[in-house]
């Protein structure tokens, strides 16, 4: 068995004369959560369909669970699940219908009440798939895609249209399948929610990979972004500090901002006490995976 459940090797997707995935190489681990990132059009769902054999690539090898998915799509289907979209099932059918049909599909299926009950559903048991908020079909869709016990799971938006209390139920629950043992491949435009479940973090841009890493190893190669000081009020900078910004926001509270490492920041300490001012508070603020994820995409340089 290998260790990684999903392996992308130069991938190449095309539609007609437009390159939709440019050769693009991942892996996913058991066990692990990988967050696909990026803008719409970034070839997030060209991906997603090469995985789960859906579409052939014109271009590079694509292993799941050891397996091709589209030669071996039989055998691989019942070990995958996969969130459901709009449409994707009979809009009369009730929410308990609905998962009690996929329960019938798996050899081992989880206790459909139990799911009904962990994402809040069991209110909406005789409620028409058609009558579901967005967030309740989101949690019916993400309880079809648990039901027959996969080995990987893609998650879609799962947590689209969920108010607090049901988008943090989905999290913990993505934990809990973590540990135990599933993998899951997660795409949403919540950097909040990516931050949070995330073991490794893929950012598309254009068809290809911007950067790749865990939430904490690109929030740290993408450094510090701001530097706040409390000193003497009125203080004005003067030439050894031209590389930086600096702005006292309110009397005595100075926000510097450039390109900050330790020895900057250093630098910038040693012009507070050579201007003879005490300096009484620093703190420091890292750049957020949303940072480095709207700064990549939009093509600006954001490693030191």
């Amino acid at each position: 068995m290998t260790d990684e459940a999903v392996e992308l090797r130069d991938i190449v997707v095309r539609y007609g004369d437009t390159t939709a995935v440019g050769g693009v190489s991942l892996t996913a681990g058991r066990g692990r959560v990988l967050s696909l990132l990026g803008h719409n059009g970034a070839g997030k769902t060209s991906l997603l369909q090469v995985c789960e054999g859906f579409r052939r690539p014109d271009g590079g090898i694509a292993r799941v669970l050891g397996l091709d998915p589209m030669a071996d799509h039989d055998a691989l289907m019942p070990r995958l699940g996969i969130m459901l979209q709009s449409g994707g099932v009979y809009p009369w059918a009730t929410a308990g219908e609905i998962l009690r049909l996929f329960a019938s599909f798996a050899a081992t299926p989880l206790d459909v009440d139990m799911l009904l009950d962990r994402l809040g559903l069991r209110k909406f048991e005789r409620t028409r798939w058609r009558r579901l908020s967005g967030g309740e079909q989101q949690r019916l869709s993400l309880a079809v895609a648990l039901v027959g016990r996969p080995e990987l799971v893609f998650l879609d938006e799962p947590t689209a249209g969920m108010d607090t209390e049901a988008r943090h139920t989905t999290w913990r629950l993505i934990e809990e399948l973590r540990a135990d043992g599933v993998t899951v491949l997660l795409t949403t435009h919540l950097l909040d929610e990516a931050e949070r479940l995330a073991d490794e973090v893929v950012i598309m841009r254009s068809g290809a990979v911007a950067a790749t890493g865990s939430p904490a190893e690109l929030t740290a190669a993408a450094g510090i972004d701001l530097l706040e000081v409390r000193a003497e009020p009125g203080l004005v900078p003067d030439g050894r500090l031209a590389d930086f910004k600096v702005v006292e926001t309110t009397p005595g509270e100075y926000a510097i901002t450039g390109s900050l490492d330790a020895a900057t920041i250093s630098d910038v300490l040693g012009w507070f006490a050579g201007a003879g001012a005490q300096v009484t508070a620093v703190n420091t603020r890292r750049r957020t995976l949303e940072d480095v994820y709207l700064a990549l995409t939009s093509g600006e340089k954001v490693y030191r």
